[in-house]
């Protein structure tokens, strides 16, 4: 079985689950969004959205393939882009996070570590790109597939509860707890071959 992680881009985006890539909860402000389901086509409005964001600030989701197939998504951005979350009780996002807007594993490909694998990619771009932090907004009530991401999932790969909340607590993952010891190992190996003179470095043992 072989698994793949791809930035979203507007070449991939049908690849999402036709209800959420017609979905424009996070990306609009709730006045806008329910205008543009009125309208007909808020697909289009998420297309606008992600061709904004990518060109404004670079990858902003990731899609998870298994043998080719699409298997799960997820969403995140600067807390400015998505007008949505300002409305949540334990907003606002902390000003040196970015915000984990949604994530979604379709389901019979759920319970094979595809929602830790889709954080770990999120981790790793924003790692590279100086961010120190992840919140969301977790749902402690979640029953069924929504915008919003179950709490205990969350919890489960690794966030921590910022600020507490019967429904929606809001919920931060520091991105230097979230790199695999792999990486630490490959890191500090990188150091010290970097401090050795080639000769050294190549000399046999």
């Amino acid at each position: 079985m072989s698994r793949r992680l791809v930035n979203i881009t507007l070449d991939n985006l049908e690849d999402l689950p036709h209800r959420c890539r017609r979905c424009v909860f996070w990306e609009l402000d709730p006045v806008s969004a329910e205008r543009a389901v009125q309208s007909g086509d808020p697909g289009l409005e998420k297309e606008a959205w992600i061709s904004g964001t990518l060109l404004e600030w670079g990858s902003c989701g990731k899609i998870a393939y298994v043998d080719g197939v699409p298997a799960g998504f997820v969403l995140y951005s600067p807390p400015l882009y998505s007008p949505r979350s300002v409305a949540f009780p334990t907003s606002p996002v902390s000003a040196d996070a970015v915000l984990l807007m949604t994530a979604h594993i379709i389901p019979e490909f759920s319970g094979g570590g595809l929602g830790r694998m889709l954080i770990q990619g999120v981790a790793k771009d924003l790692t590279r790109r100086g961010v120190k932090a992840i919140e969301a907004f977790g749902d402690l009530k979640w029953e069924e597939p929504s915008c919003v991401v179950p709490a205990e999932y969350l919890l489960s790969v690794g966030f921590k509860t910022v600020r507490p909340h019967l429904r929606f607590p809001r919920l931060r993952l520091e991105l230097k707890t979230a790199v695999s010891w792999r990486e630490d190992v490959e890191v500090a190996l990188e150091r010290l071959l970097g401090s050795m003179s080639p000769e050294r470095a190549l000399r046999p043992v």
